[in-house]
This record gives structure tokens, sequence and C-alpha cells, in this order.
């Protein structure tokens, strides 16, 4: 199994709250996220703005088209899961 490379952010971009992942996303896609977080049990509300979160940085990556073209084109770079969770440990992230 592979991921893709953790790559630092400007982490204003998108703000980690729902006000912000909705300011992020367009119109169908903002009704989708509130759809879901209106869904969510209180114990998933947490899951579903995390995947948003993803979502609307993607979104507003100004490098997404480059990202996009990379990984339809079979050259994005990746990293194995478990060497991400070693970066992620020796850096002192959670590891869920």
């Amino acid at each position: 199994m592979t991921a893709q490379p953790v790559h630092h952010h400007e982490p204003d971009r998108v703000p980690r709250n729902a006000e912000g992942i909705a300011a992020a996303l367009s119109g169908e896609r903002r009704m989708e996220f509130y759809r879901e977080l209106l869904a969510a049990a209180p114990e998933e509300a947490g899951a579903v703005l995390r995947r948003w979160w993803c979502e609307a940085m993607l979104d507003t990556d100004p490098a997404g088209d480059h990202l996009t073209a990379a990984a339809l084109d079979g050259t994005l770079p990746t990293t194995t899961v478990e060497d991400l969770i070693a970066r992620r440990r020796q850096a002192g992230s959670a590891v869920e």
C-alpha cells in the first residue's frame, strides 16, 4: 500500500472548522459537505470535518492541477504507509 508524501502547507489556507471548510468548497460540494455533516452522529462529526478539510485543501491547492495531472499520468510520487507512520511517530504526530 502507498500514500502520497506529506507536504507542508499554509495552515491558514483552509481553517479547520465547518465555516472555513464550507467557504473553500464550491456550491454543490459545499451542499454535500453540509448534508454529510448534518447527518453525522456526534461521534462521527470529527471524521467528517477531517475528510472534508482534506477535500477543501486539495480544492484550494495552487498546484492542484499539477497534482491531478501527475496522479492521472501515474507520475505522482508515493511513499509506503509504513514510512509515513514512522515519520509521523518520529515527529510526535498522532497515528490513528
